[in-house]
């Protein structure tokens, strides 16, 4: 069995498993109130559930001017009159509000694959991309993605990954005095996104672990910490203290 072949085989039974140890409650949102508190082992998170058949994900980096949206709350309220589900930063940024890694927009790559090797946790290996193409969402390394090299219309490079193939992160030390508001997403087996945001500062580990133990995530992705921001207006809830880079937002799916 080639090594691709075996991998491949290794996600598809983890995300079996994951996929019927996973609590439905997780799944039960009303799609145009998409976002939900959700308590997992002793912390405080808010998940957003996206169905790609109701929901059209977005990515917003800068306005027609040019200029950074930089904040959730500046971002369109509408488009061709479906209202704004919820927003949430997504992904890592330089000084200038761009993103470091891959960036795709609208099916435009505004920004390449990141391969460096470089400090921070974005440089934390395995790293990832987020991305939808053909109406599918998906999570994978940062090297499966230049492998497959996807036709995305959407896509966002982060890092580190916080789960591969139903594994956390070998870095994630379940002792880490590292805590941090922390976002992420991740791609369940039937197909539904799930993005989530901690409500406290909490641990790179306990974060990986929502996503594989609660949300039934094989494979997710950091999106960052301490700048984590989310934008859900049934929630009456906006966040984004500091300026943001790139951001994904959520819209009803049109008609037709």
């Amino acid at each position: 069995m080639s090594l691709r072949l075996h991998r491949r085989l290794r996600a598809l039974l983890a995300a079996l498993a994951l996929g019927l140890a996973a609590p439905a409650a997780a799944l039960d949102a009303d799609p145009s109130e998409p976002c939900a508190p959700h308590p997992f082992d002793g912390g405080r998170f808010t998940v957003c559930v996206v169905d790609l058949a109701k929901h059209d994900l977005r990515l917003f980096w800068t306005d027609e001017t040019g200029t950074p949206f930089a904040r959730p709350a500046r971002l369109p309220k509408e488009i061709e009159g479906r209202p704004l589900l919820f927003a949430m930063n997504a992904g890592m940024y330089d000084r200038e509000l761009a993103p470091i890694g891959l960036y795709v927009e609208d099916g435009v790559e505004l920004k390449r694959l990141n391969t460096r090797d470089g400090p921070g946790n974005f440089h934390m290996l395995p790293n990832g991309v987020f991305y939808v193409a053909g109406g599918r969402a998906g999570v994978m390394t940062t090297q499966d993605f230049l492998a497959a090299t996807p036709d995305a219309e959407i896509a966002t490079q982060s890092g580190p990954m916080l789960v591969i193939d139903g594994r956390l992160h070998p870095r994630f030390l379940p002792g880490s005095d590292s805590l941090r508001i922390r976002n992420g997403v991740g791609v369940r087996p039937d197909g539904r996104v799930l993005f989530a945001i901690s409500d406290e500062a909490v641990t790179f580990h306990h974060f990986a672990r929502l996503f594989r133990d609660a949300l039934g995530t094989p494979n997710a992705l950091y999106l960052d910490g301490s700048v984590s921001a989310l934008y859900a207006p049934h929630l009456e809830r906006s966040d984004g203290f500091r300026p943001l880079g790139p951001m994904i937002a959520a819209f009803p799916r049109g008609e037709g």
